[in-house]
């Protein structure tokens, strides 16, 4: 159990658990995330958005019309933020790229700017980035200290992360989740895999060579637990299974758990026609980022190893 020792962090304590303040509540990540911290007796309040009706303990907060219910988060030792638009369409329209764009960056400038108001402000903000923010970077190995790169969700991920310079300028302890696709039963990454593999008609994306990070659902949970408890830990993160496998080694990978040929390719044209930036910036995009941070912080990856993490998705 953990309770508030001012600004300095978290402390042990055997009275009371934390309180937690979360957003995305409502998506795989978030809950998870909150059904995990509940487990071990932290109180968790979900921030919701109009017009729900909140519920006792729930926060209310609109990032679109930039309001949000600051004195709800007073008493709070951690903030978790993972709201933002799903990343999940056959293409990114231009609307779809703005709402991509803005349910990231505007929510997380409301959200710091209230926690920097604070009285009583949390140790922790742990906000939600992407493995995205290094771009397309082909064998180079990518830690937390790499530049920035280019695309469309390099920039979502950069200005990302700077929205939550009110929050760290005014003490305040911030994580950076660089999260990769997540590998669970429900998760969009695998339920758009499944259907052509499991019909023997999967394979690589483009060549195949490209570096695909991944992280299990329960290393997500595992990691924001980490990061909250290990005072040490600000900044970048990368939220990436140390297993770095090709695009290639990942399609074989999904075909021997599910006992089908998985050699069937997609051409890089065909796809970038289909998909436009999705199939750039996502599918035949290549990061090869290792978890160096959470490796030298002493986390213990629950699924280190992709065909574990399938076959227990997928059983």
């Amino acid at each position: 159990m953990y309770s508030r020792r001012g600004r300095g962090g978290l402390g042990c304590s055997t009275r009371m658990g934390m309180r937690i303040a979360l957003t995305g509540g409502g998506g795989l990540v978030g809950r998870a995330v909150a059904a995990e911290f509940r487990s071990h007796g932290h109180l968790v309040r979900r921030l919701v958005r109009p017009p729900s009706c909140p519920r006792s303990g729930e926060i209310v907060w609109d990032p679109e019309a930039g309001s949000i219910d600051i004195a709800g988060l007073e008493g709070i030792d951690a903030v978790v933020h993972l709201a933002g638009e799903p990343l999940t369409a056959l293409r990114w329209t231009g609307a779809k790229k703005r709402a991509i764009y803005e349910s990231r960056v505007s929510g997380t400038i409301l959200l710091a700017s209230a926690l920097a108001q604070l009285q009583n402000p949390p140790a922790v903000f742990v906000s939600q980035s992407a493995v995205g923010f290094y771009g397309n970077r082909g064998d180079e190995i990518l830690q937390e200290d790499s530049c920035e790169g280019t695309g469309f969700l390099a920039n979502v991920a950069s200005a990302w992360e700077r929205a939550t310079h009110e929050a760290s300028a005014n003490g305040i302890r911030v994580v950076h989740l660089r999260g990769a696709p997540v590998v669970a039963s429900r998760s969009p990454f695998v339920t758009r895999l499944l259907p052509a593999f499991r019909l023997g008609l999967g394979g690589r994306f483009g060549s195949g060579r490209q570096w695909w990070p991944w992280i299990s659902l329960s290393d997500v949970v595992g990691i924001v637990s980490h990061v909250i408890r290990h005072q040490d830990v600000r900044g970048p993160v990368n939220v990436v299974s140390p297993e770095i496998l090709t695009n290639r080694q990942f399609a074989a990978t999904l075909g021997r758990v599910l006992g089908r040929p998985a050699f069937i390719p997609l051409v890089s044209p065909v796809l970038q026609t289909l998909m436009g930036d999705v199939a750039r910036d996502m599918l035949l995009s290549s990061q090869r980022a290792v978890p160096l941070r959470l490796l030298s912080s002493g986390y213990q990856f629950r699924f280190p190893i992709l065909e574990a993490a399938l076959r227990y998705a997928l059983d």
